[in-house]
């Protein structure tokens, strides 16, 4: 991790008096009105390069990959036993006798004749005869002098899988906009696709602010704390699959944190900064942004998170997380993940969202949409459940260790008794 310090600037630069408005007087923004100017302004990223499928994983499609062929290529058996004609079957479920001619396994078919009433021993992945259309399970079965002795009533069709019925020929097999995970690179494979064009993926610098920061292995001093909002952004990063660029500390100066912006914009696509962007004497990040490009949204309606900073530096989009711990989670999960997903050119995907119950009451004030950190789980008759984590101040970091959800309390919400029917959005998890 890069610990740089942009401290050593000496703070020389006047701020300028267009900038010096009042910024408690702004109106601050409603959440969905805030997401949706964010969402407008991003565009994916263009560049496009054509790789081997398994350099694609975790990269984004830029096109659309047709199978050529069915998925899978002929009928085959789903278990290992034996096919055979369904008519050949007892019509009343008793026991059937079927002469034993032969064996098909996977990659080895059964090429012979096949009369009425013979079978063959078939394994799982076997291409089925087109002159059978049954296949009884080998645990179905007994052998008996070179017969198969089924028993019991069998369905026709069973245990078969058709031509085509995980893909069928012309069908989209992956989608332009579609994330490749491990699911997504084998069925690409599947289909016999060698390359795919896939998008750049995103340059993300971030840093922190703050003269009371230090980094791991620092002696604090009296009023110092951890930076752990890098650490917290580089693992945001990381799961988002972008190329983190970790800029360091910047310390409390208008200079310091121009120069900061100034090379985060230079090399990369995104710069995401934590503190700085509130209205404190010590508070240079909403000023430095304006004296290099433009701010486009700043105070969002929410808790925790309402000092949030939008804006671009030439072609760089930026982000001005505020400074606490659990904020700058929260604030990430519902601007910034989004945002860098419209840039790699992902599809867009909407948040899972369910109903539980209250296991205790809930304290909030009208007035701001808040995200609360909750553990939702099943009761003992199977009703979802969720219960607060405990204090929701937006500097106790382990109220976000332990959560497993978010509970959503709409800004005009007041506090709720226990047992009340809330909103809960479960981590990690999108449609």
């Amino acid at each position: 991790m890069d610990d740089r310090d942009y401290g050593s600037v000496n703070q020389t630069s006047a701020i300028p008096s267009s900038l010096s408005v009042d910024a408690c007087d702004l109106p601050s923004t409603p959440y969905e009105i805030a997401l949706a100017e964010i969402l407008s302004s991003i565009q994916p990223l263009c560049e496009t390069e054509r790789i081997p499928i398994r350099e694609s994983l975790y990269k984004v499609a830029a096109e659309n990959i047709i199978a050529k062929q069915d998925v899978p290529q002929n009928r085959n058996s789903a278990m290992d036993g034996y096919a055979c004609r369904f008519d050949d079957l007892s019509p009343d479920g008793t026991d059937s006798r079927l002469e034993l001619i032969g064996t098909a396994a996977a990659g080895s078919p059964y090429c012979g004749e096949i009369n009425a009433g013979q079978c063959i021993r078939i394994l799982t992945g076997a291409v089925v005869p087109d002159q059978l259309d049954t296949v009884i399970m080998q645990e179905d079965c007994a052998i008996e002098d070179g017969c198969v002795i089924t028993r019991r009533a069998h369905k026709k069709g069973q245990h078969i899988r058709s031509a085509g019925e995980d893909i069928a020929a012309g069908e989209i097999a992956l989608a332009k906009g579609q994330s490749i995970d491990t699911a997504e690179l084998g069925l690409l494979a599947s289909v016999g696709c060698e390359t795919i064009m896939v998008r750049r993926t995103p340059k993300v610098a971030f840093f922190s602010t703050g003269d009371e920061l230090r980094s791991v292995g620092e002696t604090l001093g009296v009023g110092d704390v951890y930076d752990s909002n890098r650490y917290t952004l580089y693992a945001l990063l990381r799961k988002l699959h972008v190329q983190p660029i970790d800029l360091g500390v910047v310390r409390d100066d208008l200079d310091a944190t121009i120069a900061a912006l100034s090379e985060g914009s230079r090399i990369a696509d995104v710069v995401v900064t934590t503190a700085g962007a509130s209205v404190g004497d010590s508070d240079f990040v909403k000023l430095a942004l304006e004296s290099l490009g433009e701010l486009k949204l700043w105070k969002v309606a929410m808790k925790p998170g309402r000092p949030l900073a939008f804006g671009k530096i030439d072609n760089c989009w930026f982000f001005g997380l505020p400074g606490n711990p659990v904020s700058v989670v929260v604030t990430f999960d519902k601007f910034v993940q989004p945002a860098i997903r419209q840039l790699r050119g992902e599809s867009a995907a909407s948040t899972l969202q369910l109903s539980a119950r209250c296991a205790s009451p809930i304290r909030k004030t009208p007035g701001r949409l808040e995200f609360q950190r909750g553990v939702l789980f099943y009761d003992e008759s199977g009703q979802a459940v969720v219960e607060s984590t405990g204090n929701q101040s937006s500097g106790v970091l382990t109220s976000m260790s332990k959560a497993n959800c978010y509970i959503v309390l709409p800004l005009e919400c007041g506090n709720l008794n226990a047992g009340t029917t809330v909103t809960v959005q479960p981590f990690d998890t999108e449609l």
